[in-house]
């Protein structure tokens, strides 16, 4: 046997996959509801709207690497990740509620100023719980499959946090007139509920932890290398680059769809804002459900054979969107489960392969630095996807759409939100199947890497 550790009982599990609730609720909003907040409920220009998602999400870019190579150099009775955790929850939940207010004031400077500061203080808190909980499914587990499973368990939470935000949008926007106060609503209890799962993801994983930290991570030495070098060290390895450039593509093209899709339900399409929501709603549920799918046949497929399976789904769902015509409402619910099953692979293939790219540098080095890893992958994905919605909103605006949202839009306007959601994104995605073809670490190459940790006495006892 290559490790002797226990296999991760259902209770870690579960628990573990509470924490992504802690991201996914407010995340989830954001990503469908808030640039189109900004720009049809608090007034703000969609280029000035581009412009903040991209200031905000630069910063939360910056501090990933930062804070995830701190607590790489955290000591405390809790261990390195859980302090993090613990005291950035409140600050979160706080941060989520504040991004939906809307200031009393049509301003363009003061309106950019005040959700630009929020934005400020939200990222860095939601890095502070996110990061250091992303890299415990390096830490828990040694296993090639058990980080499958263990990945399968936090994307069903997060996609089951969004199908949670996103019926509960709809029943809000449902039953209450002020368009302020649907959006605010929304906030307070998503962002209370973040900071719930917080401290629950903790009281029920920490008993694990522990027993890890006392056979094994306490055998570790902390790395003596300045930031700057460890950065180095981290790009220096190859396998990382495929498994950075494979999650960037997948989630740019992702998040860029769902920045995207209340412009093309409404104006496109030409319905009432309820399909938001439904539409979303039915991504995510085919998501959920294929979720088990792909855990199932994981322990019999490598995991870029998984992707390759995967990732066409929604690629043919962004061009039949390219195509779509308004009445055309049963395919375009036909194309959201096609969608569906691509971002399940989306979910759970990337974050998969990191801890065994982890383990890789464990070998090449002798330290575990999951926060410095874990913080340059969120990063780089950050960046893009705010790049991304900047030129969303560029876009936009050059095109000329009409930022109140009243009144027809001209079709220079339609016609950059289809190009936004098909050719756009469906590059990006073929992009990323080009890089999983050249990802290396497969099963076998996995075992042989802890093998080699074995015969050095570096892994789990």
């Amino acid at each position: 046997m290559i490790s002797q550790e226990k296999e991760l009982t259902f209770r870690t599990k579960f628990f573990y996959g509470i924490g992504e609730l802690s991201g996914s609720l407010p995340s989830n909003i954001l990503i469908f509801f808030f640039l189109f907040f900004l720009t049809n409920v608090a007034g703000l220009s969609p280029g000035l709207a581009g412009l903040m998602m991209l200031a905000g999400k630069v910063w939360d870019g910056i501090n990933d690497p930062v804070i995830g190579w701190l607590s790489d150099h955290t000591c405390s009775r809790w261990g390195r990740r859980y302090p993090w955790m613990l005291f950035g929850a409140v600050p979160l939940g706080i941060t989520s509620i504040l991004l939906w207010v809307v200031p009393p004031t049509t301003n363009q400077a003061l309106l950019f100023i005040y959700y630009g500061v929020v934005s400020f203080l939200f990222y860095i808190s939601f890095t502070a719980v996110l990061l250091p909980y992303g890299t415990l499914s390096a830490e828990l587990t040694q296993g090639y499959d058990e980080r499958t499973s263990l990945i399968s368990f936090r994307s069903a939470f997060s996609i089951g946090g969004s199908i949670f935000s996103l019926a509960l949008a709809q029943i809000i926007f449902a039953t209450i007139y002020s368009t302020k106060q649907q959006y605010l609503l929304i906030g307070v209890i998503c962002g209370l509920l973040a900071m719930l799962m917080v401290y629950i993801s903790v009281w029920g994983t920490y008993r694990r932890y522990d027993q890890v930290q006392q056979k094994y991570l306490k055998t570790n030495k902390t790395s003596t290398l300045s930031f700057k070098k460890e950065l180095y060290s981290a790009f220096s390895n190859r396998p990382f680059l495929y498994v950075m450039g494979i999650y960037l593509c997948s989630w740019l093209s992702v998040q860029t769809i769902a920045s995207i899709l209340p412009f093309f339900i409404i104006n496109c399409m030409d319905l009432s804002t309820i399909h938001i929501t439904q539409m979303a709603i039915t991504v995510q549920s085919t998501a959920l459900f294929m979720l088990f799918v792909l855990n199932a046949i994981s322990k019999k497929l490598e995991k870029k054979i998984i992707y390759f399976l995967g990732i066409p789904s929604i690629i043919i769902a962004e061009l039949g969107l390219f195509f779509l015509q308004s009445g055309q409402v049963v395919l375009l619910y036909i194309l959201a489960v096609m969608a569906g099953i691509g971002i399940a692979t989306a979910y759970i293939v990337p974050w998969s392969m990191l801890p065994d790219v982890i383990d890789l540098d464990e070998l090449n080095t002798g330290e575990r630095r999951e926060g410095i890893f874990f913080g340059v992958v969120v990063q780089l994905q950050k960046i893009g996807v705010a790049l991304a919605l900047f030129f969303v909103g560029q876009i936009l605006d050059w095109s000329g759409y009409i930022s109140s949202g009243e009144g027809v839009q001209p079709e220079s306007a339609l016609w950059a939100i289809r190009i936004i959601i098909g050719p756009i994104s469906t590059g990006i995605l073929l992009m990323g199947l080009v890089l999983a073809y050249f990802y290396p670490i497969t099963r076998q190459v996995h075992q042989e890497i802890l093998l080699k940790l074995s015969s050095h006495n570096i892994h789990f006892k």
